[in-house]
């Protein structure tokens, strides 16, 4: 948790929840601040608490930790980022209602599941890179966690956020490069026909001949327009 260096607990602060909660990642590391990036700091710094878990799944806690998500991706994260959530509400100096979340590839898969299928929890959430099918995921990766899609059709239904677009409440902002080759955009795209299908809203950026990751000086870009958004739509 990163408050502000003006922390009054008197006070009540919005929140963003940034996550991974995919396999082979741990966030929170005994290292200088914490594993953190420094936009959270700055995010701080706008009256904000910026909180990370990590959830079953992920690494460095043991073979049964981390495997416990074997053919149901999603699922148990989910649970786990919801204790996350829980414990945030139960801080006096939380504002309950005012909660984002935000996350890149597996964690853009985290942030689009954890704003359609717990609505209500979350008033914005910023995707990046987000799996919305494994079965369009390399093998190499998505058949390790979920075996093949012959074998496991129902836990790739309910991984699936196109399952709950319906359902989605507040502002969601997805964001994609279009030369990503690990996420192809057929994920994305995909997504957004569902929600065009739907009549659900939604928010689309992409970056022109970027990879999975932004980087260079357009992530300047791409970091003033994620903390835009989340700072705008969680008011």
């Amino acid at each position: 948790m990163i408050k502000p260096a003006n922390f009054d607990e008197n006070k009540k602060y919005p929140v963003l929840v940034y996550v991974y909660g995919g396999p082979g990642v741990q966030l929170i590391t005994n290292s200088w601040n914490a594993g953190a990036s420094l936009w959270m700091n700055w995010l701080a710094e706008q009256d904000y608490i910026v909180f990370t878990i990590d959830n079953r799944g992920t690494s460095n806690r043991g073979r049964e930790f981390k495997e416990i998500i074997h053919r149901q991706c999603g699922t148990i994260e989910i649970e786990d980022q919801l204790v996350g959530v829980d414990y945030l509400k139960s801080l006096s100096f939380v504002d309950s209602e005012r909660m984002a979340v935000h996350g890149w590839s597996y964690g853009g898969f985290m942030t689009t599941s954890l704003m359609t299928r717990t609505p209500g929890t979350f008033t914005t959430g910023v995707a990046g890179g987000p799996v919305i099918d494994w079965k369009w995921y390399e093998v190499m990766y998505g058949e390790r966690y979920m075996d093949t899609p012959q074998e496991n059709p129902e836990g790739y239904k309910t991984a699936s956020p196109l399952s709950y677009v319906k359902d989605l409440e507040g502002k969601l902002l997805l964001i994609h490069g279009t030369v990503d080759d690990v996420v192809v955009m057929q994920h994305n795209l995909a997504f957004v026909q569902k929600c065009v299908q739907e009549g659900v809203q939604i928010d689309f950026f992409p970056y022109p001949m970027h990879p999975h990751n932004v980087s260079g000086k357009d992530r300047v870009h791409l970091m003033t327009k994620v903390l835009n958004y989340i700072i705008e739509n969680n008011k």
